[in-house]
């Protein structure tokens, strides 16, 4: 069968970004897809990151990126109270909260956690959103938060709110990651996993080879001599 350039015929794969839902939309978990016999595809890559951007962990979603997807990964990573972070930042944090209240997990959850939203989502969801507003902030100005945000200066001796923490991991893992989608949804699951895995262990190592890197900056500061020289 011959085909016309940016021909789209109804049952040949679309590409996965276009089909996103916006953070502000409800989940969908049933796909009113026509069969066409076509392979079925993953939703998505879900990661956790440390906020140097090291990865902790990584799985697959099978039909969203739903609340209780998350939480259900959540769980299994940090399986007990110790392992479990102060802060988890997520894109729609503020819907996994409700998700939480709602199911009562947040019984497990909260004491000693806090779920914020990342700095670019927050700032373009709803600003009628009282949850998201209220408890969800990832730079509270208030001093509610002083592990999150807190007071710097500037060159010029002006103080100014700065955050903590890179609230942006994820998302830059996952724009460095579509790049490679064009070979990736071509690949069988057990390729993918292979090449996910792999990509991800190079990007971890070269997290680490940057961090031990500025740490030996900072040491080799610390210990200059006062004529100059350097240990």
């Amino acid at each position: 069968m011959l085909h016309k350039p940016a021909e789209n015929l109804p049952w040949n794969k679309t590409r996965r970004r276009h089909v996103q839902q916006p953070h502000d939309e409800s989940d969908n978990e049933i796909s009113n897809k026509k069969h066409y016999f076509s392979a079925s595809c993953y939703y998505c890559v879900e990661t956790i990151c440390a906020p140097c951007g090291a990865v902790i962990a990584w799985t697959k979603f099978v039909k969203s990126e739903a609340a209780t997807n998350i939480l259900k990964f959540l769980e299994d990573v940090f399986s007990n109270e110790e392992s479990r972070p102060d802060y988890i930042c997520i894109d729609k944090a503020y819907k996994v909260l409700r998700t939480a209240v709602e199911n009562r997990s947040w019984v497990y959850w909260f004491k000693g956690s806090h779920f914020v939203v990342d700095g670019y989502h927050y700032a373009n969801h709803r600003s009628d959103d009282y949850l998201c507003r209220k408890w969800c902030n990832p730079a509270p100005q208030d001093g509610s938060a002083p592990n999150l945000v807190y007071i710097a200066q500037d060159r010029d001796g002006e103080r100014y709110y700065k955050r903590a923490f890179n609230t942006q991991a994820c998302e830059q893992l996952n724009s460095w990651l579509g790049g490679f989608e064009s070979i990736m949804k071509y690949m069988t699951p057990s390729n993918f996993n292979w090449f996910i895995y792999s990509m991800i262990f190079h990007h971890t190592q070269h997290v680490i080879k940057q961090q031990n890197s500025q740490n030996f900056s900072t040491i080799s500061e610390d210990l200059e001599l006062d004529d100059g020289t350097e240990i």
